[in-house]
């Protein structure tokens, strides 16, 4: 398989002096020799002539020609140089058990939201974007090959809740980041930094932003097929950049970006194995209850349909026990069997809802029917001296 090239993506992360510097850049270095090595210059008489090179080759002003006594400019963010500093963005790096490859001038990047920083350069956009698209392609291959007859919906569901944007929000919070009250220079770099949504803002309901052609058609129609083509990975609607109201972030989106920001990170420094290491301990390792997702309306018939399809005998109901008939909490169990085969069992206060629940728990097994938890995923084949592929199971679709 073709390794992605991540030049445009990440080269600018990688290596952010290779090219010439901007006008931000210049000033961040002459601040920092400023901050830093103002009293030696000062004590010293032959300072003057020391000259600053960049990595790209290019020689700035003297150390001499910096006002080194005029107001210091305001940025949006941090210094890269103070993240070098920061004791809380040192304690998070060493809590998460991230790789030395990954710098902590990096990691204070991941923190810092576009609406605080509208500079691609320094802001979490580019790497929150790389790793929401490793992070969904990882959790969509586990849960397509551990259940192959998931349906769509339930895929829908269940990869919301893995990473979703309230889910990484809650990891966010789990990881001990707090957020800053506004954006700016002074502000820690271990600090989550992001506009937040003013009070009594306009947020765009359904139907404004989306990207399907008939948004505006009265008799607009969100099927299965719509929600997997036009839709995000979710199955919920796109919002269109244009619907964002003065340049501000819910604290909800800003710590999704700021978890993706960490995955793409972690990929752009450290490489696919450590990327995908990381989503399995902090992503796919949460426990979660995948048959609580399934909402049947018709279980009854959905059964039909699928032991006509399977060419089984017709399911029929039979009692297998009961108590308290005559009394106020009678319980009766009920049993779907097809031919000498038990497909499903529930139990309920009447005979109907005993079937209901019965032919539910026959759909439900066959819904989640797994390999296993040691089931092989496409990525696997991407690392060296692999085992070769072995299919896994396609289903030939729902039932209805």
């Amino acid at each position: 398989m073709k390794r992605l090239q991540l030049g445009r993506w990440s080269g600018q992360l990688l290596c952010p002096r290779t090219r010439p510097c901007c006008l931000r850049q210049q000033q961040q270095q002459q601040v920092y020799q400023r901050l830093h090595v103002a009293s030696s210059i000062r004590s010293q008489s032959t300072s003057s002539a020391a000259e600053i090179n960049y990595e790209d080759g290019q020689e700035s002003e003297t150390l001499a020609e910096i006002d080194l006594d005029g107001p210091i400019p305001e940025f949006p963010s941090p210094l890269p140089e103070a993240a070098l500093h920061s004791a809380k963005l040192a304690a998070l790096h060493a809590r998460l058990s991230l790789p030395q490859k990954l710098p902590l001038q990096t990691m204070a990047r991941t923190l810092v939201d576009s609406t605080a920083d509208p500079n691609v350069d320094f802001n979490n956009a580019t790497l929150a974007q790389l790793g929401g698209n490793l992070m969904s392609y990882y959790v969509s291959e586990y849960l397509i090959c551990k259940y192959p007859r998931i349906p769509m919906t339930v895929l829908f569901a269940a990869a919301y809740a893995y990473n979703g944007p309230k889910t990484l929000q809650i990891i966010g919070k789990e990881w001990g980041v707090e957020t800053a009250a506004a954006p700016g220079s002074e502000v820690d770099p271990g600090l989550l930094q992001f506009s937040k949504m003013k009070p009594g803002t306009h947020i765009p309901g359904f139907g404004q932003g989306q990207t399907r052609p008939n948004a505006h058609h009265q008799s607009n129609r969100r099927g299965v097929s719509s929600r997997v083509v036009y839709d995000d990975e979710f199955g919920d609607t796109i919002p269109n950049k244009t619907t964002t109201h003065d340049n501000v972030q819910t604290t909800e989106l800003a710590y999704a970006n700021f978890v993706r920001a960490v995955v793409g990170s972690v990929y752009a420094h450290a490489g696919r194995e450590a990327a995908k290491t990381f989503v399995k301990q902090h992503i796919l390792s949460r426990h979660l209850d995948i048959s609580q997702l399934f909402v049947f309306k018709w279980p009854v018939r959905d059964l039909a349909r699928l032991c006509a399809r399977e060419d089984w005998e017709h399911p029929v109901a039979r009692m297998l026990s009961e108590t308290g008939r005559r009394s106020r909490t009678p319980v009766y169990v009920v049993g779907i069997f097809s031919g000498s085969d038990k497909l499903g069992e529930g139990s309920g206060p009447n005979l109907v809802e005993a079937r209901i629940r019965a032919s539910v728990a026959a759909l439900k097994s066959w819904y989640l029917y797994s390999p296993g938890n040691q089931v092989r995923v496409p990525s696997d084949m991407e690392s060296e001296n692999a085992v070769p592929w072995e299919p896994v199971h396609i289903d030939i679709g729902e039932i209805v």
